[in-house]
């Protein structure tokens, strides 16, 4: 947990497929850069299979992460920062930006589960099994 002005804070880092539905879900300390976070992310996925693009707000526009994930043969797909001076994303891949508002529904969903939104456990661990429990729940209900 991260200290901020309000109190302690946490993170919740979560991949979701094509169709909105969780592939991965992680937490961190509220400090914490998200462009950091992503390689766990990934790397404690739910299934064996790699997503083969990574859509990420303006936030993501790093050229470090956008290599890292290269070498795991993923696409980065986000939107240029307006500081950014190196433009590597073109028109065609960021039609796929708009499909983002899936992953925003996922977080909505999540946070309806009253023992993630609230952060009731002090033990980090704990908290991750409840994040979990609500991405299980949410899978069985698309079944």
């Amino acid at each position: 947990m991260g200290k901020t002005r309000r109190g302690l804070a946490t993170k919740i880092m979560a991949i979701a497929d094509r169709s909105g539905l969780p592939i991965s879900a992680t937490i961190a300390s509220g400090q914490r850069n998200e462009v950091r976070l992503v390689d766990a992310a990934v790397q404690e996925r739910f299934t064996t299979d790699k997503p083969q693009r990574l859509i990420g707000d303006r936030a993501y526009d790093s050229a470090i992460l956008e290599k890292e994930l290269a070498q795991q043969d993923i696409q980065l797909i986000a939107p240029n920062r307006s500081n950014h001076r190196a433009r590597w994303q073109d028109g065609r891949a960021l039609r796929r930006y708009t499909r983002r508002w899936k992953v925003e529904r996922l977080f909505a969903w999540l946070l309806r589960f009253r023992r993630v939104s609230e952060r009731f456990e002090h033990k980090a661990e704990n908290f991750l099994g409840f994040v979990h429990l609500g991405c299980l729940v949410i899978l069985l209900r698309h079944l």
